[in-house]
């Protein structure tokens, strides 16, 4: 225990991220599988080997930050979003502030670029999508997918906002310049202000209830009143009003 503590407090030290404040259990038994995947016994020696190593380590960073992303997640929220959320943002003003938080490799933020095209000129549309894991952000600005990425797009979508070339899809140009990519620690650092649309999905369930708390106090001051919070399919929050939130939708929350 105290050789995975110490080893928690270095990679704390090296890249700002706090895994106590991740699931002890969950976190642990994922980097131990991994670190025993790579050969080596102890956390003190795998530690030492990523200083020394730059693709080990950013073998353990995606696996820290859990990067695993598609188009159109969870379709259905979508449709709600598409045809429920956005009208009510758009009934009070003409353009909205979005923030994709912990966006991995960017399918998020380009799928809420795709939906909001429906309603806005692509020149009137922004979107702020922060990640912790510099990898993925690459990854993300460059824009190029494998097929099943795109297993629960639209095939409207597909043609109209991707080219594709051999076996990849390439996100359409005009549909990059919506998204602004930058990094952000969601545990440590200063959160987005005058938001109409926070998106953050499928990350909150690796964090303590402690951590959970002040991430959702964060995003609802993030919030401007009547803004959404749209969380994943197993992030219900079980007292919205605590956060001065009241339910929406399904996995919606609204800012009082």
């Amino acid at each position: 225990m105290q050789e995975y503590a110490d080893f928690k407090k270095r990679v704390h030290s090296k890249t700002g991220i706090d895994l106590s404040l991740y699931k002890e259990a969950q976190m642990k038994r994922r980097l131990t599988s991994l670190r025993d995947r790579r050969g080596y016994s102890s956390f003190s020696a795998y530690f030492d080997a990523l200083g020394k190593d730059p693709k080990l380590f950013d073998e353990l960073l995606d696996r820290m930050t859990i990067n695993v992303s598609e188009f159109f997640r969870n379709r259905q929220r979508f449709k709600v979003l598409e045809k429920k959320v956005i009208p009510d943002l758009l009934s009070t003003k003409k353009r909205i502030k979005v923030w994709s938080a912990a966006c991995s490799t960017g399918e998020e933020p380009y799928t809420l670029a795709m939906i909001l095209s429906q309603f806005l000129p692509l020149n009137q549309i922004e979107i702020i999508a922060t990640d912790i894991d510099d990898n993925a952000m690459d990854r993300a600005r460059k824009g190029v997918y494998p097929e099943r990425s795109l297993k629960e797009a639209p095939e409207e979508m597909k043609r109209k906002f991707f080219t594709k070339d051999g076996a990849f899809y390439h996100v359409h140009p005009d549909i990059k310049k919506c998204v602004t990519f930058k990094k952000h620690n969601l545990l440590a650092d200063r959160y987005e202000r005058q938001c109409d649309l926070i998106v953050c999905r499928n990350v909150l369930i690796y964090f303590t209830e402690e951590a959970k708390e002040t991430i959702y106090q964060n995003f609802s001051q993030s919030l401007n009143r009547g803004g959404m919070f749209f969380v994943g399919s197993t992030e219900q929050i079980f007292s919205p009003s605590k956060y001065g939130f009241d339910v929406f939708d399904t996995f919606f929350y609204k800012k009082r």
